[in-house]
């Protein structure tokens, strides 16, 4: 199945999480953790000074939901019904049948498994709705933590992209991740 637009982002569930298509209401959960200077450290953008940050991040999501050029979803803690991430696909090349995965987490969860979580969602639904063959990610060097996410949901390691991202006013190397459809169906089997 081809997937070229989704203006209607189906809701994913997992035990402890609802993955959903973002609102403006979303804004002050969103400006909690994008403030954050520890959450923002590795990601390509600055943390948000203003709840107006948030919302300019927002319309851009709403924007992408009507683009086949890929989407994110929220990250919805079951418990208490709170934004506390993001996680989607960017960058979605379909003539050759890829993305790249993104995601950020709220610091107060990091560490628990919510992002290797909402990760294996995402990446189950991209491979079972989608005609996705290949889904990448990419993280600065020093950021184990998004690495160790890629590796526990089966991403293999493909090599170091020396110096491929300018970000923040300097270039970066970046470790890159992938994972076929192939790999997939081995590993829910």
């Amino acid at each position: 199945m081809t997937l070229t637009l989704y203006p209607d982002l189906p809701t994913l569930e997992s035990d402890r999480l609802i993955l959903r298509k973002m609102t403006l209401e979303d804004a002050p959960d969103l400006f909690e953790y994008a403030s954050d200077p520890e959450v923002a450290q590795y990601t390509t953008w600055y943390p948000h000074q203003s709840l107006e940050d948030s919302h300019i991040f927002l319309n851009s999501v709403l924007e992408n939901y009507q683009t086949p050029k890929g989407f994110n979803w929220g990250i919805i803690h079951k418990d208490h019904s709170k934004l506390i991430g993001t996680c989607g696909l960017v960058d979605w090349v379909q003539s050759d049948h890829y993305a790249e995965i993104g995601y950020a987490l709220a610091r107060p969860y990091w560490g628990q498994g919510y992002m290797p979580e909402s990760v294996k969602a995402v990446v189950a639904f991209s491979f079972q709705e989608t005609d996705l063959n290949r889904i990448e990610g990419r993280c600065k060097l020093p950021n184990h933590a998004s690495a160790r996410v890629m590796e526990k949901v089966g991403m293999k390691f493909e090599g170091i992209l020396r110096q491929q991202m300018f970000i923040k006013g300097s270039f970066h190397d970046m470790k890159l991740y992938a994972i076929l459809r192939e790999d997939w169906e081995k590993l829910s089997k």
